[in-house]
């Protein structure tokens, strides 16, 4: 006997009953099974509620620009077939002559039997033949000569009509205009080269559009396989394939595809990422050419799946693109700056509020050009303030006097006190701002960082700490004063994006003692133009970044102004940056002063500096008058052989100047020196004053600043 005792109801339901036997010392429950919601076989729903991970557009479909890419190589498609058959007009006119003739002759050929009564012919020989064996035969004989002049008037009448066509044809060709000619003859010969066409013959040539690169499933498999991501087969069996989530398919100037690897073969999409130069060779390209990346969860994929893009040829070569900020009216650095383009010709933007950058590469590969984008920027915005050095001392930055509240030029011993100055100036700004954000209320600063409305009512401008060469001041430096500086850089890009400074420093050799790796260790965002091995890529970039595909070594001299550009631990793109000559900066840093002038917010060096007043104005000073006030910035006086030699560091074409002639453009310009000796270090050589050069400028310049 059993009882059967309810289970107390829990949520308002009761769950399964439990019998009790009396003589069990154990309660047995009676198991009900698991529902399955929609996977169990037997739900006939199961196919309508399983939604398939499968993107319901194809992939040229899924976005405005991949239409749009694909509409421009269909353009381009029709032009090379356009230009592909007009260059062949001559050829195709012969052919469509010889073509012509071949099916006047087929048709002549062809009507030859109705021209000449031939379906008559067989009667009228029978007859003739039944005659010659019957001669007496006169009913016979009869016959044969009616049905003899019968095929006589036919011939007559058929053969009248096909010359009548013929010379009407003739007559009218004659008489119509020549362009009526032309088509009466277009006309005529179409349809006689369509009858002359064969198997063995063709009016237009039937081209195939050359594709430098090609790609098919069983390419990439070959590929990945000889680059040891896949296994081999044995035997018959050519081993584990990857499976293609979309493509290969045609996507603008290349082939894209996304794949998963295999799974069993304890390879990731890392590994393929590490493989790219061997993959490359084994398609047939250059490294350059072939874009591979990671598809993260986010995006639908896992760490075996990988998203590649392999183009037709060299993506970043070709003339630049220029700066859409030199048509800019204004911008705000609070938006993301506009940077350049991918392989693919997509714009790539770089956010640098709260985030520092590094620039690394080799000289002459457009670095400087570069690192000049994010100060443009930041130029068209004048709640921005600039503070500038430059430790080669050249005219990359020398318009940046218009605007920059602190400019150093050079590594000379003046220039370095000026920069250990300007450092120490920003590191007091920067903790006045940290004391004057902790006191401002959470309903105004909530995050205790700046914020755009902060910025304009407590006069609080943005702050670019902008350093190029950064090697050149390193080198340049006592140990300790190298040491100081070093940490000085570290607190600035360490705390100070809270307070609103961007850094943004550059040097050509990125390694431990030109700059240390607790400085770049700190940096966020990093660009890279060609540097000579995957080492000194990492040291720019990050450390093992080449091995996931962040490999600036790729790159050759023929890709000025283009890097790799690293913004986070995983996220990299090779950026063709915009082009940004200098008359366009000389410009924008003209423009910056207007605006500045304008809020009232040119301060610092920019406000005494008489040359940029001077380009501002309309005054014109002798360019040797401008440089020599340049280049002596930073002190009140200077031997003339120092002179010299910052002259020529400035400007090559000083490299020729001598003492005597240096003084002779000076006094046309109208320096008058007052001495011609001057004291500097316990040394008394002759040199100039900077006193006497801006003696020579128009006073009223120097009452406007």
């Amino acid at each position: 006997m059993t009882d059967t005792l309810p289970k107390p109801a829990i949520n308002g339901h009761h769950e399964p009953k439990v019998q009790l036997l009396k003589f069990a010392p154990e309660p047995v429950v009676e198991e009900t099974p698991e529902v399955e919601a929609v996977d169990r076989a037997d739900n006939p729903l199961v196919d309508w509620l399983t939604v398939p991970d499968v993107p319901i557009l194809p992939a040229w479909a899924r976005s405005a620009a991949s239409l749009k890419a694909n509409t421009v190589a269909l353009g381009r498609l029709c032009m090379w077939h356009t230009r592909y058959h007009l260059l062949r007009m001559p050829k195709y006119a012969f052919r469509m002559t010889w073509l012509a003739a071949r099916g006047l002759w087929r048709a002549v050929r062809g009507l030859w039997p109705t021209l000449t009564a031939h379906d008559q012919t067989a009667p009228v020989k029978a007859l003739r033949a039944q005659v010659k064996a019957n001669p007496q035969d006169v009913e016979l004989a009869a016959k044969y000569a009616l049905a003899h002049r019968q095929r006589t008037i036919t011939r007559r009448w058929r053969w009248g009509a096909a010359a009548t066509a013929v010379a009407a044809a003739a007559a009218g060709w004659y008489l119509a205009p020549p362009l009526l000619q032309a088509g009466m003859t277009a006309a005529a010969m179409a349809p006689l080269a369509y009858l002359g066409l064969g198997e063995d013959a063709q009016l237009l040539d039937n081209p195939t559009p050359p594709l430098r690169v090609d790609m098919t499933a069983q390419q990439l498999n070959d590929a990945l396989r000889a680059a040891g991501l896949l296994k081999q087969g044995k035997g018959d069996d050519e081993g584990p394939k990857v499976t293609c989530v979309m493509g290969p398919v045609r996507d603008g100037r290349g082939w894209a595809v996304i794949f998963d690897l295999p799974k069993g073969g304890g390879k990731t999409a890392a590994d393929v990422l590490a493989k790219r130069t061997a993959i490359a060779a084994e398609l047939g390209v250059d490294e350059i050419q072939v874009i591979a990346s990671r598809v993260r969860a986010a995006a639908g994929g896992n760490a075996g799946r990988v998203s590649m893009w392999v183009a037709d040829d060299d993506p970043y070569l070709g003339s630049p693109n220029p700066s859409p900020l030199v048509k800019a009216e204004t911008f705000s650095v609070w938006d993301p700056i506009p940077f350049g383009q991918d392989a693919r010709g997509n714009r790539i933007t770089v956010p640098v509020m709260w985030q520092s950058l590094f620039f690394g590469g080799l000289p002459r590969r457009g670095k400087t050009f570069t690192q000049r984008l994010m100060t443009a920027a930041g130029l068209l915005d004048p709640y921005v303030r600039h503070y500038v050095a430059d430790g080669k001392g050249g005219a990359d930055w020398m318009p940046m006097k218009a605007v920059a509240h602190r400019l150093v030029m050079g590594a000379e011993d003046d220039a370095v006190e000026a920069l250990k100055a300007m450092l120490k100036e920003l590191l007091a700004e920067m903790e006045r701002r940290f004391v004057l954000l902790r006191g401002l209320p959470v309903s105004v600063c909530p995050e205790g960082k700046l914020t755009p409305t902060i910025v304009e009512k407590y006069n609080l401008p943005i702050i670019f700490v902008t350093i190029d060469e950064l090697q050149e001041y390193f080198t340049a430096m006592e140990r300790d004063d190298r040491e100081q500086v070093i940490n000085d850089l570290c607190r600035i890009a360490r705390r100070g994006p809270a307070a609103g400074f961007i850094c943004n420093f550059a040097s050509q050799r990125p390694d431990a003692d030109s700059v240390p790796t607790k400085l770049r260790e700190i940096i966020t965002l990093r660009y890279c133009t060609q540097v000579v091995d995957q080492t000194s890529s990492d040291m720019v970039l990050g450390k093992g970044k080449a091995s996931q595909g962040a490999d600036a070594s790729v790159l050759s001299e023929e890709h000025k102004g283009t890097g790799v550009l690293v913004t986070g631990p995983a996220s990299f793109v090779t950026v063709r940056a915009d082009f940004l000559p200098g008359p366009d900066f000389a410009d924008l840093c003209q423009r910056g002063r207007a605006l500045r002038q304008k809020h009232n917010q040119l301060t610092g060096d920019a406000v005494q500096d008489v040359t940029a007043a001077a380009d501002q104005a309309g005054f014109t000073i002798a360019p040797i008058l401008s440089d020599c006030l340049t280049v002596m910035r930073h002190t009140a006086r200077m031997h003339t052989v120092d002179l010299l030699q910052r002259l020529e560091n400035l400007d090559e074409d000083y490299g020729d100047w001598d003492a005597e002639r240096l003084a002779r453009e000076l006094e046309d310009a109208g320096v008058k020196r007052t001495t011609k000796q001057v004291n500097i270090g316990g040394k008394n050589l002759a040199g100039y004053r900077r006193e006497d050069l801006e003696a020579a400028v128009p006073p009223e310049l120097l009452d406007a600043r």
